[in-house]
């Protein structure tokens, strides 16, 4: 193959169906499974594809996508809940990792800017690989797994202003730096800024109305696209507008249903960026030189590493143990350091040898990095269980429960959670609620709750139970289905509109609540009160009336595809409950009570 567009689809497919979960079944991270398929099929290995360069340009727009999902995750809330974790420990260890290991490359020769780049890269820990080391071992809410994605976090968003910086050091190395550089860097961070602030919500709120989900996903990969192109345009990193985007979104209704629109096309071509990197690793001149990569993959792990358990200790505070499993997560290098990496070698600030050595040490890194966690798990044990700390709330983000729908039946429900101060978070397929009921700063957002991408970007899986209250009985069937299907451990309560309603949503595994029938039994009771029956006699048998309709409900839900038995049920019904009440109400009034209910 000659790198055509069929032979580059091909190729992709084919890591992403093999080599990706391959990896991730040994443990290793797709991550590692693209770049080994980009090793094996690229120009170094079997030259499947001849020429890396399309490649290259195409995995461009996955690195701005995956910088455009990281802003919309970095609400200003979020960030002032983890502030102390995120900017304490995670500024330390930059610094300290960044100064340690700048040092060594200026030792090495390099400029004081190449190495001050080269030192930043080196200090990114991938945020892939570790959150899935602490994931496989259930660690992700312990106090050095916490701990671990505070850091990742500020380690984000240090890579945003390296890869803005990288263009202005490039001209800073050699003739062409001048103040209008500068200015037009500002005026297009500027232009992003505030035309982003001023337009991008109101024009969501306008598409969304339309009630055409392509135009929806069309609109988000423009502003997506849009911002990074003016960035590129005034010569800065075009990653920088797209995460400028994200942030700006961030706290908008429109959040979780624009990372789900981004999020398939982010996947695939981050993955192609990974697979692209991996065709441009010179595997010939590692082969070459292994002893100087053992060296420089161990004097990268060696420094990290020793800093890390620094860091862990003193602002982070954790103990000796876990000090020392945090640095097994983070000591390895990051895929943040390939695109600045790439970036560097394209505006001059290191040569292609040093780019190629460079790529390979993370690399490299990145594939021992799951054996160092188990040597350390080894080393350690398992910790003790500790109480959760100040940082672990994050209501967004981690709701115990959802709410699809937000019109009647789900405001009632969303009021008395807030009045237990328990976390929810609600997802409505209109625009105008949302638009409505955020005025009364409900977390709501906008979006087709039965998508299963949807409710992932939501944080779903931290759900404990799902409230079903669409008003759409289609829809509220096709989301119980895919809430059901997608996390079949959690409960899940649906309104339905009517019996036959309800039975679809107990074919579900759901817990079917119909909308008027606590109302109406309700009314019932105060009806007869008001005509001089006792209070305490009627709502006796309204009780009664209620537990005879819920069997009644489960024995037709047996069989309800039977016309003939639902009848014949039906009427055994009446006649039970008529014996019931004669005696002390009237057959009159609850008569009438008895076949409204009844009705299929």
């Amino acid at each position: 193959m000659h790198g055509s567009g069929l032979d580059l689809a091909l190729v992709f497919l084919l890591a992403a169906v093999v080599a990706a979960p391959l990896f991730r079944r040994l443990g290793l991270g797709a991550v590692l499974g693209y770049l080994a398929a980009g090793v094996l099929l690229g120009p170094q290995g079997l030259r499947v594809v001849a020429d890396a360069d399309p490649v290259l340009a195409a995995s461009e727009v996955g690195v701005v996508m995956m910088l455009f999902v990281l802003g919309l995750e970095l609400s200003p809330s979020r960030l002032m809940v983890m502030r102390r974790p995120v900017f304490g420990a995670g500024g330390m260890q930059m610094l300290l990792c960044s100064l340690a290991l700048g040092g060594v490359a200026r030792l090495a020769g390099m400029s004081w800017t190449s190495a001050i780049v080269v030192g930043i890269a080196l200090a990114l820990s991938s945020t892939a690989v570790g959150l899935q080391l602490l994931s496989e071992r259930r660690a992700v809410h312990s106090e050095y797994g916490r701990l671990a994605f505070a850091i990742l976090l500020f380690q984000d968003l240090a890579a945003i202003p390296l890869l803005a910086l990288m263009p202005l050091l490039g001209h800073v190395g050699g003739t062409s730096f001048d103040g209008y550089v500068v200015g037009k860097a500002l005026g297009a961070v500027l232009l992003v800024v505030v035309g982003g602030r001023l337009l991008l919500r109101q024009a969501f709120r306008l598409i969304a109305r339309t009630g055409m989900p392509e135009v929806f996903t069309g609109a988000a990969l423009l502003t997506v696209l849009g911002a990074a192109w003016i960035m590129l345009q005034a010569g800065l990193s075009p990653g920088l507008g797209a995460f400028l985007a994200g942030v700006l979104l961030a706290d908008s209704e429109f959040r979780h249903e624009l990372e789900a629109q981004i999020d398939p096309f982010k996947g695939l071509l981050l993955g192609l960026f990974f697979m692209a990197v991996g065709m441009t690793i010179d595997v010939a001149r590692v082969v070459a030189e292994p002893l100087r990569m053992a060296a420089l993959v161990a004097a990268m792990l060696a420094i990290k590493f020793v800093l890390l358990v620094i860091v862990g200790r003193k602002p982070g505070r954790l103990s000796s143990r876990d000090a020392v499993q945090l640095a097994g997560v983070l000591a390895l290098g990051g895929e943040f350091a390939f695109v600045v990496f790439s970036e560097a070698s394209r505006v001059g600030l290191i040569d292609g040898l040093t780019r190629d050595r460079l790529v390979a040490t993370v690399g490299l890194s990145m594939a021992v990095g799951p054996l160092l966690m188990l040597v350390v798990a080894r080393l350690v044990g398992r910790a003790p269980a500790k109480p959760a700390r100040a940082f672990d709330a994050i209501p967004d983000h981690q709701p115990k429960v959802l709410i699809a729908g937000f019109g009647r039946f789900g405001q009632v429900v969303a009021r008395l959670l807030t009045a237990q101060k328990l976390p929810f978070i609600a997802i409505e397929p209109s625009a105008d609620q949302v638009d409505f009921v955020r005025r009364f700063g409900n977390p709501v957002y906008y979006g087709d709750p039965s998508r299963s991408d949807l409710l992932r970007s939501a944080g779903a899986e931290s759900a404990k139970v799902f409230v079903i209250a669409l008003e759409d009985p289609e829809a509220s069937v096709r989301t119980t289905r895919a809430v059901r299907q997608l996390y079949p451990d959690a409960a899940v309560y649906a309104s339905a509109r009517d019996r036959r309603h309800a039975w679809e949503l107990m074919d579900l595994g759901a817990h079917a609540i119909r909308e008027a029938f606590h109302s109406s039994l309700h009314t019932g009771e105060r009806v007869l009160v008001e005509l001089g029956f006792d209070a305490a006699t009627v709502h006796q048998q309204v009780k009664r009336f209620r537990e005879h309709d819920e069997r009644l409900l489960r024995a037709q839900y047996e069989v309800r595809d039977d016309e003939a038995a639902l009848i014949q049920t039906s009427r055994e019904a009446r006649r039970e409950l008529e014996d019931l009440f004669n005696a002390d109400v009237g057959e009159g009034v609850l008569g009438t009570m008895v076949r409204e209910a009844e009705t299929p």
